[in-house]
């Protein structure tokens, strides 16, 4: 079995604990899907190798449904940067759509109401048009016995 060869600040039974913990999967699940030589004291302990053989990490990997390449090139530090940066320099930036955010939900209830009355008032004027159009009508129409 052979070791990847990797950047020595990736740990990667580190980033195969983190991988396996976001996905909710316990130790034991993934050592019965490694199979009978497996329990949960030996994934502990592959999860606090630097370096997992490749084999082992192909297997874990298609178990957890991720790809190998991410448990061997995962830095942690390296995604802190960039979630910081991305998401830090750019938090009131407005130079991308954030979609629309209501910070205040009350409002904009208040808003709706708003609006759904006035839809009202309009239906409730049209309808007293067509009635007035509908009474002259008949008032002209008038027949004599």
């Amino acid at each position: 079995m052979a070791h990847t060869t990797s950047n020595p600040k990736i740990h990667e039974g580190r980033n195969l604990k983190r991988f396996r913990e976001m996905l909710q999967i316990k130790q034991d699940y993934l050592a019965f899907e490694l199979g009978e030589d497996w329990n949960q004291q030996k994934i502990s302990l592959l999860e606090q190798r630097e370096k997992i053989d490749s084999d082992i990490l192909e297997q874990v990997a298609a178990i957890l449904k991720i790809p190998a390449e991410a448990i061997r090139n995962f830095d942690e530090n390296q995604a802190i940067n960039i979630i910081t940066n991305t998401y830090h320099d750019h938090a009131n930036d407005n130079s991308f759509n954030q979609g629309t955010i209501y910070l205040n939900p009350i409002e904009k209830i208040i808003q709706l109401h708003e609006e759904k009355i006035a839809l009202y008032e309009r239906m409730l004027k049209e309808k007293d048009e067509m009635m007035g159009r509908l009474e002259r009508l008949i008032g002209g129409n008038k027949f004599s016995i």
